[in-house]
């Protein structure tokens, strides 16, 4: 499919859902229902678990070309191809490239794909490449004003001067253990991107990438490559990527920072301290190719990592596996090419999609107890050796985002697996004999507990460490809270759930425990609602979101229907449906924190609204009645809805789509709806 073509799909997708009619009627809802049961089904995995794309921006696809390049690792023809089949296929009109699918073009995404397509063999005259370069070049200061973590990639790339660049000094990770400031303190992703970086940083990684580097200066600069003041641009940020501007205490730490820098190269005993810092560096590194099985946190730290273990030695033994791990994050496929996801939602993807099937009349008995295996042979059940003296928490009874093979594990993750285990139990699903034993729900519960912060709210990976100042430290200009663990609402919701449904069905087991972490969940739920009734997410698109969740929590842990803080979210709810009968929330809203209505309908976040007002309201209003009208209008003849708009996002400013997200919360609404009229 051309790129042409692909937007012509993702237009007949938009007038789908703007143009769906009414249908009234609970015979065509149970029909639509039985439709997308039997599609969610064909989409189960042969070890039971689901799992969809989670679209980014090609920026990893980007420093994954960078990384083969510096590793002087050869990329076939055919793969080059479907590299720049993606690049194609994400370009925006104006030739750049955004911080996701709906973005405008973003001045750091832009610049590493330009780099990357030139070293897979694009022309610098060809159209893509010549659109990109003009675009780079309107951009004010242009390429020297790219984002501090585009600035360490190119000059990384022998396309920028370190000079340039606000220092990251790796003498950080040897501060002491209770520094306020140490990075174990911050947020996990932050910390091992920055420990990639700052060890890179330290030994002044050039890899140089051979004759069209001379080339590459020429096209990404405006003037003699030798003649640019780069320290002078060294605080330079483009208006096109900055989310959150450097904080003149932060200015003044790199300031600092870049006079410490001129003393490591003149005094002896800082080289000498510089030389131990890196090495302390690599021993994390180390530690953690080797803990998430040469996976990484994430592609991006992943990636650093590998470049790290290459630029200290370039026949380190890790290098292979690290290679593999780095490709374990890869999607390929004809429309798109092959790009990099941000994440892989194996374990989220299958708990939501149990849930959604058990929660009503639809007959799902073998998509069920397959997606329970998975679950049941997903769960961390042991620690992680030497994870104490590298400032990990524990990770025995948790499961991962995804299938659990990298080993970080989650609390929402966690919860909603537990959720959806115990679902099955309640169902009769399966027999006593072949359920996750007793021992290893309790071992759930407990992660979950550990990532409960003083305030009643639950972080993701871990408890809250780091204070809040840190935040005010933020060294990333294109994402915000990003330095520190969070109390998240959804987060919160998810365990305050999971950990009413484990009481439910084992009411003697860490009762007091148990009963307190409700409540300081219930406590800082309530104290997050907004004036309006709505809550304010943080993983999601974004108000519709975080709304179902809390409302979800709350009526788990038995609170009424009629409560004042359900009753006004009832009504914020039913405030916000479109004419047309569905919802749609536009992630514009997410940079301000704001409810900003999407131009159409969505099936993903109709179906957030219409679960809440289940929970709130029943069945026979008629705002749900309009609601699952649309979605059934929306339904297409094989059982499935239109992807729609951008649905997940983190860090503020990243949005993402997260593929299977129409498979089945449009299911689970349709089958709670249809559960709850048979009922009434």
């Amino acid at each position: 499919m051309s790129p042409d073509s692909l937007t012509a799909q993702r237009g007949e997708d938009l007038a789908t859902l703007s143009s769906s009619s009414p249908i009234k009627g609970e015979t065509k809802a149970a029909d639509c229902l039985d439709k997308a049961l039997a599609h969610l089904q064909s989409l189960q995995h042969a070890d039971g678990s689901f799992e969809g794309e989670v679209v980014w921006c090609p920026m990893i696809l980007a420093q994954y070309v960078l990384l083969r390049s510096f590793l002087q690792r050869s990329i076939g023809e055919p793969e080059r191809r479907r590299m720049v089949r993606h690049f194609e296929v994400t370009r925006r009109p104006d030739g750049g490239w955004g911080l996701h699918a709906e973005s405008p073009s973003y001045l750091f995404v832009t610049a590493l794909a330009y780099v990357a397509m030139r070293l897979l063999g694009v022309a610098a005259d060809a159209p893509m490449a010549a659109g990109a370069r003009t675009w780079l070049r309107a951009q004010p200061n242009g390429v020297l004003a790219i984002p501090s973590w585009g600035k360490f990639w190119l000059a990384m790339a022998g396309l920028y001067e370190y000079a340039g660049m606000n220092p990251c000094p790796p003498e950080l990770f040897m501060l002491p253990a209770g520094s306020p400031v140490h990075p174990n303190q911050l947020y996990c992703h932050t910390r091992y991107i920055y420990l990639g970086i700052s060890c890179l940083y330290g030994m002044r990684c050039r890899c140089e990438l051979g004759p069209i580097t001379a080339q590459l200066r020429r096209e990404l600069y405006a003037e003699p490559y030798e003649t640019i003041d780069f320290a002078a641009h060294r605080h330079d940020i483009a208006r096109s990527d900055l989310y959150v501007a450097p904080s003149r205490a932060l200015r003044a730490t790199w300031n600092v920072m870049a006079a410490y820098e001129g003393w490591v190269a003149r005094v002896p005993w800082l080289r000498a301290l510089r030389r131990r810092a890196i090495a302390c560096c690599l021993e994390r590194i180390r530690y953690e190719q080797s803990a998430s099985n040469f996976q990484g946190l994430s592609p991006v730290n992943g990636i650093l990592n590998t470049i790290a273990l290459h630029a200290n030695d370039p026949n380190d033994a890790m290098l292979p596996a690290s290679l593999d791990g780095v490709d374990s994050w890869r999607w390929d496929d004809a429309e798109e090419g092959i790009r990099f996801a941000g994440a892989r939602s194996t374990s989220w993807d299958t708990a939501f999609a149990l849930l959604a099937a058990l929660d009503g009349p639809a007959s799902g008995d073998s998509l069920v107890r397959q997606a329970y295996g998975f679950l049941d042979a997903a769960q961390e059940t042991n620690e992680l050796a030497g994870g104490t003296r590298q400032a990990r928490d524990g990770i025995c009874g948790g499961w991962c985002f995804s299938d659990g093979r990298h080993r970080w594990p989650v609390s929402d993750c966690a919860a909603e697996a537990l959720s959806a285990l115990l679902a099955v139990h309640a169902a009769g699903l399966p027999d006593a004999a072949r359920r996750v034993p007793t021992e290893r729900l309790d071992a759930a519960v407990q992660f979950i507990l550990d990532r409960q912060n003083d305030d009643g709210g639950f972080g993701t990976y871990e408890r809250r460490r780091g204070p809040a100042f840190l935040e005010g430290l933020n060294p990333s200009e294109m994402f915000g809270d990003c330095m520190t663990e969070l109390s998240y609402v959804e987060c919160t919701a998810s365990a305050v759930t999971a950990l009413c449904r484990y009481r439910e069905h084992h009411p003697d087991r860490r009762r007091e425990r148990v009963d307190a972490a409700v409540a300081a969940g219930c406590r800082l739920l309530r104290a997050r609602q907004r004036d309006d009734g709505s809550w304010a997410g943080f993983w999601g698109i974004n108000f519709i979101y975080a709304t179902w969740f809390s409302v979800t929590a709350l009526r788990a842990a038995g609170v009424s229907a009629t409560d004042v803080a359900l009753k006004r979210a009832a009504a914020w709810v039913a405030e916000k449906q479109k004419p047309d009968g569905g919802w749609g929330e536009h992630y514009t809203g997410c940079l301000n924190a704001t409810y900003v209505e999407h131009p159409q309908s969505q099936p993903v976040m109709t179906s957030w609204a219409l679960l809440a007002l289940l929970e709130t309201v029943g069945p026979q209003s008629r705002a749900v009645n309009r609601g699952i009208a649309w979605l059934c209008g929306a339904q297409r003849a094989d059982g499935s809805w239109p992807q729609g708009a951008v649905n997940g996002v983190f860090f503020g400013s990243a949005m993402l789509s997260y593929r299977l997200y129409p498979a089945y919360f449009p299911l689970w609404a349709l089958n709670r709806y249809c559960g709850m009229v048979s009922h009434a």
